[in-house]
């Protein structure tokens, strides 16, 4: 044993993957490039002038929303100021409304307005006809294939992305009444 690196198929590689990881590696970048293109498509014929990471952001509003601006910035994996400059985007095209956190008034809660929610709604239902259709173009057998490793390939990721939980519970409104 020369302390290389083994691959999964046991051969020695320089930098621990094996032709089979790249191979791997290559179908779910192409494949990642791909799901992109489909984003921004269903984002221009829903009429949208939004760029990918504003849309971004609307999907982790709408799926995780209320929520605080120092969450919304670490699940964007971004800073403060990036993220409240993005808010300020979406606020002033009338698709992300703040209030005051009912709970510390320093703070401000940030969601989708109705037209914000709505305008995701459009596009990930266009995204979603879009890859039904591509795997509606695949084999059963390839499909079932697909289900299991694109599963294990969450699985692996193991990322809480969307898990936005410090809105307390049991706070359901805002102060003027109207629901989270």
């Amino acid at each position: 044993m020369t302390g290389e690196p083994q691959g999964a198929s046991g051969g020695n590689t320089a930098t621990g993957l094996t032709a089979e990881t790249d191979e791997v590696t290559a179908a779910v970048m192409a494949v990642a490039k791909l799901l992109v293109g489909l984003s921004a498509r269903a984002l221009a014929e829903a009429g949208s002038a939004l760029t990918l990471p504003q849309l971004r952001t609307l999907v982790v509003l709408e799926t995780g929303g209320p929520v605080k601006l120092a969450s919304l910035a670490a699940t964007l994996e971004v800073n403060a100021s990036t993220a409240m400059r993005m808010v300020d985007r979406l606020e002033a095209g009338g698709l992300v409304d703040r209030k005051v956190n009912p709970d510390n008034r320093r703070e401000v809660v940030l969601r989708t307005t109705a037209e914000g929610a709505a305008l995701v709604r459009t596009v990930l239902e266009h995204r979603q006809r879009e890859v039904a259709a591509l795997v509606g173009r695949l084999p059963v057998d390839v499909r079932s294939g697909l289900v299991a490793g694109l599963r294990a390939l969450n699985r692996a990721a193991d990322d809480p992305a969307l898990s936005l939980p410090d809105v307390p519970a049991g706070r359901d409104a805002f102060p003027d009444g109207s629901t989270f």
